[in-house]
């Protein structure tokens, strides 16, 4: 709850495409200028047209509250000028690009943050994010796209949007538009989102998508059943643990795993066992990597000590765990021949668990924000 003091928390509507292109800033503005017709209190915090006229004239009617500039030496950014909203106070502002980065020295290093921070200052905004943005679907739209997404957002954000709105088109549709020059209007898609726009990859990623708001939708049915006191269709909750090594990163399973965790509505836990493994400083790195990116997403962490398999065992049967997973173990044929796995050991003593086994292998790509 909020303190004595403190402003009613604002609400957040975002509109949801699975590439630049499909019409998130149009739709965007068109709700503005509508609850604008309605009487709010409306401004325009940050808007990139990308040069597209309609765009440009659908924005024409609202106030703007002027971006900072700042350019380095390798870059320039717009950004939200946050000291000058929060003077001008207005009822909603409109913010585009949830995941882009801000300037160096800049309050908050994300416009994630700029967005979560005029929340609870008890402003209502409306902004647009790509999917493919999503911290938890970085590995999966590499593995599509060939590109490694380094601007991201807490899935966290999405899930606690007061409304979540897709905005679509057909892979079809989508690439006429980029054809005539439409989505760029200088005709030069940028590099580092050329492998993007093909049938293939744009058809992959608007699934997702899809899922993504189908999920939402799942949240919202499970709140209202909470809120109504209605029970739930099922009788036990899911529980998944993540094994996380130390000798190698686990970022790809983390993510994994809390994707399974949302879809089951289930609690996700990493959890760490120390065997003697852990202490050198590229061990205690790996780790803290791993636990950082699990916090970001809201995942239980859990460090235990003891022989691993026995460890991992008890734990899961002392917590109920449905599901465990891990990466592939790297081991040698020797070894396979003369001592058990954990995989085996699990296995075995965990019937009643399904144990995941994801690769954590990534191909090299090339970096776009």
């Amino acid at each position: 709850m909020p303190e004595a003091n403190s402003p009613v928390p604002g609400k957040h509507k975002i509109f949801l495409g699975y590439a630049p292109g499909v019409g998130k800033t149009f739709h965007l503005l068109d709700e503005a200028n509508r609850r604008f017709g309605r009487g709010q209190d409306v401004v325009i915090g940050l808007v990139d047209s990308h040069g597209r006229k309609p765009t440009e004239e659908i924005a024409a009617g609202l106030e703007v509250v002027a971006p900072k500039v700042t350019t380095t030496a390798d870059k320039r950014y717009v950004d939200l000028d946050l000291e000058a909203i929060l003077e001008r106070k207005p009822e909603l502002v409109i913010i585009d690009e949830l995941a882009s980065d801000n300037a160096p020295g800049s309050r908050f290093e994300s416009r994630w943050q700029d967005v979560d921070f005029l929340l609870s200052q008890g402003i209502h905004v409306l902004s647009t994010l790509n999917v493919y943005a999503l911290e938890s679907l970085n590995d999966h739209v590499h593995d599509i796209t060939g590109v490694k997404i380094t601007n991201t957002v807490p899935d966290q954000m999405l899930h606690d949007a007061d409304e979540v709105e897709i905005v679509d088109v057909t892979p079809n549709a989508l690439l006429n538009r980029v054809k005539r020059g439409d989505v760029y209007v200088d005709g030069t898609t940028p590099v580092e989102l050329s492998t993007f726009f093909n049938e293939a990859a744009l058809s992959a990623l608007r699934e997702i998508a899809l899922r993504e708001i189908a999920g939402h939708v799942d949240e919202d049915l499970v709140s209202y059943r909470k809120e109504k006191r209605i029970e739930k269709p099922w009788a036990t909750q899911d529980r998944v643990i993540i094994c996380v090594s130390p000798t190698r990163s686990s970022l790809r399973l983390i993510r994994r795993g809390w994707r399974m965790g949302q879809r089951m509505h289930g609690e996700v836990i990493a959890v760490h066992v120390k065997d003697g493994t852990s202490d050198s400083e590229t061990a205690k790195k790996i780790l803290s990597d791993d636990f950082a990116l699990a916090k970001r997403l809201g995942i239980e962490t859990v460090v235990l000590e003891g022989p691993l398999a026995p460890t991992l065992i008890q734990f899961a049967q002392e917590r109920n765990v449905t599901a465990v997973i891990l990466g592939h173990p790297e081991r040698s044929r020797l070894q396979e021949m003369f001592r058990p796995s954990i995989l085996s050991e699990l296995a075995r003593e965990l019937r009643t668990v399904d144990i995941i086994v994801v690769s954590t292998e990534t191909a090299a790509a090339p970096d776009s924000h």
